[in-house]
C-alpha cells in the first residue's frame, strides 16, 4: 500500500557547501535531504521510501562544534510503500525455484510464494522452469500474479522487507 508520511529529519550540510546566498543554502539542504532519503531505503514502521513530495519547513541551523558543519531540522512529506498482512497486491515473478517463486512488487523483491500456497500448481523443471496446473494455467518468469500477503518482516541489516504471500483465494493467481 502506498502511504503519505510526514517526517522530521536532521540534515547535515558540510561547511564547504555553505554560501552566503539563501537559495544556494536551500538547494544544499534539499540535496542533503534527498541523498539521505535515498540512502535510508526503508523503515520498519512506514516501509520503503519512494519520493519526497514537499519540503514543508527548514529549521534554524545549528553549528556542530568540532567540524563546523551545519545541522538543519527539516520537516517534509513523502510517499512510502509497505505491505500489510491481509492486503491483496500484484507483482511480477522474477525467480522460479522448485519449492516456490519470488515476486517483485513495487520496490519489494523478496516476496515469496511457497509451492504449498499455490493450490493445484505443480513444478515443471527444464530450461525455463515453471509451475502449471490442470487447466494449463502457467506461472513462469515474467508472469503477473495477484496474491494475498500473509506476513511481512523487516530486515534491519539490509534495510529491506521480506514477505510470504499466497495464491489461495478467489481471484488470486496469474493475471492474463
Amino acid at each position: 500500500m502506498f502511504l503519505r508520511s510526514q517526517l522530521s529529519w536532521n540534515v547535515v550540510i558540510p561547511a564547504q557547501n555553505l554560501d552566503a546566498e539563501g537559495l544556494i543554502l536551500q538547494k544544499a539542504i534539499l540535496i542533503g535531504l534527498l541523498d539521505e532519503f535515498a540512502a535510508k531505503k526503508a523503515s520498519k514502521d512506514i516501509g520503503y521510501f519512494l519520493a519526497v513530495t514537499t519540503l514543508d519547513h527548514i529549521g534554524k541551523g545549528i553549528i556542530r562544534q568540532h567540524s563546523g558543519d551545519l545541522l538543519f531540522p527539516v520537516d517534509f512529506s513523502c510517499i512510502t510503500f509497505k505491505m500489510f498482512p491481509g492486503e491483496i497486491l500484484e507483482g511480477v515473478v522474477h525467480k522460479i525455484l522448485k519449492h516456490g517463486v519470488f515476486v517483485k512488487c513495487g520496490p519489494a523483491e523478496k516476496v515469496y510464494i511457497s509451492h504449498l500456497k499455490m493450490a493445484d500448481y505443480q513444478y515443471v523443471p527444464g530450461e525455463n522452469p515453471c509451475f502449471r496446473n490442470e487447466k494449463s494455467s502457467k506461472i513462469e518468469k515474467g508472469t503477473v500474479v495477484r496474491f494475498l500477503v500473509l506476513a511481512e518482516k523487516y530486515d534491519e541489516a539490509e534495510k529491506d522487507f521480506r514477505a510470504v504471500v499466497s495464491l489461495e483465494g478467489d481471484f488470486l493467481g496469474p493475471i492474463n
